[in-house]
């Protein structure tokens, strides 16, 4: 498992958010942990679909949603998930059971750096935080995953919790559960990057 990707290649530590069409969940993930790193970390966050609507905007009720804890919706471009995207990327992060699968059938090699985003919330706060280094954004969250991972067989979750509802094509109340089931685990995960 690759875990100090800044430091040995010069590249940004990557982070991917990986749903469907990626128009609602996982932009969502992506600016809302752009949001809640700050704009000088040294983590890149990006995120693809596994059937996206290549070229699309975020939803117009999740940007809302975003909008109103002020993260930046604005100039996001749907992008088709390929191969090269999960190899590239230090940390995938799958909306659901389902798109975790997809992500490691596409990469083999990437099985020990996915997650859902919620199970990596789960798992990483039962992580210790003082076999966290202090240091990078970058360098800590490069610390947390082989942690975390190792937490998977200790810690399982129940059947479908790990999972983010999709809210496309539902109304403002499915889109407000979807969003409140991501955010949560997105500042989880920000609030052990950030120490």
């Amino acid at each position: 498992m690759r875990v100090e990707p800044a430091a040995t290649t010069g590249r940004p530590f990557t982070v991917l958010a990986v749903c469907t069409g990626n128009i609602c969940r996982s932009p969502a993930v992506e600016r809302l942990l752009v949001s809640e790193l700050g704009p000088d970390s040294d983590i890149h966050v990006a995120s693809a679909g596994v059937g996206a609507v290549a070229g699309a905007p975020i939803s117009p009720p999740m940007a809302s949603l975003l909008g109103q804890v002020g993260a930046v919706a604005g100039g996001f471009v749907a992008r088709q998930l390929t191969e090269q995207m999960v190899r590239d990327a230090d940390l995938v992060l799958a909306l659901t059971r389902s798109h975790r699968s997809q992500v490691v059938s596409l990469h083999p090699g990437a099985v020990r750096r996915t997650f859902t985003l919620r199970e990596l919330a789960r798992l990483a706060s039962a992580v210790d935080p003082a076999a966290i280094p202090a240091g990078s954004h970058a360098g800590r969250l490069a610390a947390l995953l082989p942690l975390a991972a190792a937490q998977r067989g200790q810690r399982p979750g129940e059947p479908g919790e790990d999972d983010v509802v999709d809210p496309y094509g539902g109304n403002e109340s499915l889109y407000r559960r979807s969003f409140d089931e991501l955010g949560p685990a997105v500042r989880e995960i920000a609030r052990i990057i950030r120490g």
